[in-house]
Parts: structure tokens; sequence; C-alpha cells
């Protein structure tokens, strides 16, 4: 008999808690995982050393690093001179469209996993989207993932002949404090995680949205943070 083979998915690692923990799900979902880390320009170019550690530690033997320079579009604080907004409050937080969104990343990004999975014949990408923590961005949301999955099955070879491609992103409507549980139930190792928008050195600043967003998240998951912050 002739063994049957994993399902591929392209993983959007970007060594963030979220993608890590979507990972994992991905993982034990027993699929061939392929990593896909974009090395974009970004202010925080650390956590892209931090994805290549994470898929040592998880196993994953095929990640890509894919370069491109979104600097030269600008229009973002993790892509400009531009300040991160740090010490704002949840309400703060939860209103507009923040200056850390990057225009047009995660449609670049599934873009460019898209192209991945159809290369090396995955059939699913998965994606650490959250719409609870990150209700700003727009391309967080369910109706975006759902027009992506419509354009890649009418742009492409496999989508043409049938082979349609899945984005899934499983951590969509949970909480910070329910994705760091189930982390916690699936080994992920948060020690090799970054979450902070503006590094000071090694040490996350803190005090940035998404610093605070887990830092909240692994107080109310009643879980150790293994982070080093700048500012305790």
């Amino acid at each position: 008999m002739i063994p049957l083979t994993k399902p591929r998915a392209v993983v959007l690692a970007s060594g963030g808690l979220d993608s890590t923990v979507t990972a994992a799900i991905a993982q034990r979902d027993g699929n061939e995982l392929y990593f896909l880390t974009i090395d974009y320009g970004q202010r925080h170019v650390v956590e892209v050393q931090r994805a290549k550690r994470i898929a040592e530690a998880m196993g994953i033997t095929n990640h890509l690093v894919c370069a491109i320079d979104l600097r030269a579009i600008g229009g973002s604080a993790l892509t400009a001179d531009q300040p991160v907004p740090k010490d704002r409050s949840g309400e703060q937080r939860s209103t507009g469209i923040p200056v850390t969104y990057v225009p047009g990343r995660n449609l670049i990004f599934l873009s460019l996993a898209a192209a991945h999975a159809e290369a090396v014949s995955a059939t699913s990408i998965y994606f650490g989207a959250n719409v609870l923590d990150y209700s700003g961005y727009p391309d967080c949301r369910p109706a975006f993932i759902r027009a992506f999955e419509a354009a890649v099955k009418e742009g492409t070879r496999a989508g043409v002949e049938g082979r349609a491609l899945q984005v899934k992103a499983p951590l969509l409507t949970r909480s910070k404090a329910e994705i760091i549980r189930e982390g916690i139930a699936l080994k992920v190792p948060f020690e090799l995680t970054h979450s902070c928008y503006d590094p000071v050195g090694e040490l996350a600043c803190g005090r940035c949205d998404s610093c605070l967003i887990r830092r909240e998240g692994f107080a109310k998951a009643g879980v150790v943070d293994p982070t080093a912050y700048a500012v305790t």
C-alpha cells in the first residue's frame, strides 16, 4: 500500500505569539508545514530571527524567508520614521485604524503565501489574524479573508483547475487569553516569540499596543509571560 502523504500548508510565520500558536494548530491538524516569513523592512526586524528559532524548535524543515521593501512605500510607524504609540488604553486601542497599520501588508503577505502554496502544492494557508485584539486593522477581518480566497480562486492556475486554496485563520475570534491557553496546551515555545513593535535592544518596550495586549493576555490567562520587558 502506498503511504498517505500529509496535506501541505503554508504558515505565515512572523515570529509572533499569534502566528506561532496558529502554526501549532496547523501542525496538530496533521499538515506538513511550510513556514513563510516576510522581512519587509519592519522596525521590529528581530521577529525574523525569532521565526527562524521557532521553526527549529518546532521541527520545521521547510522555511522560506522572503525579503521585500515596504519601507519604500512607508505610511506606517512600522516602516517609516513615525513614533510608535505608547501607553494607550484599551478604549484608545479599539478606536480607529492605528498608525502601526502597514498599507496593504496582509494583502501582500497572503499573495506571497498563495504563490508559495501553489509552487509547493499546498492546499491551505494558515494566517494568525485576530479581529478582537486588532479590531482597527481592516486586513484582519473575515470579509477580507473570504474576498482574498475568491480572488485566488479566480487568479491562479490551481484555482482555475479546481484546486481551491483555503485561508485558515483559527484565532480570528479568540481573545488573547484564549490564544495563550491554546498555546500552552499545544506546548508552544512562547519564550521564543516576539510581539513588540518598538524593541529596546534585546528587550520588548512593554508600552506599545502589541506589548500591552500581550501582557494583558498572559495576566488574564493566569500564565507567566516569559518576555523580558524594558518597562516592567
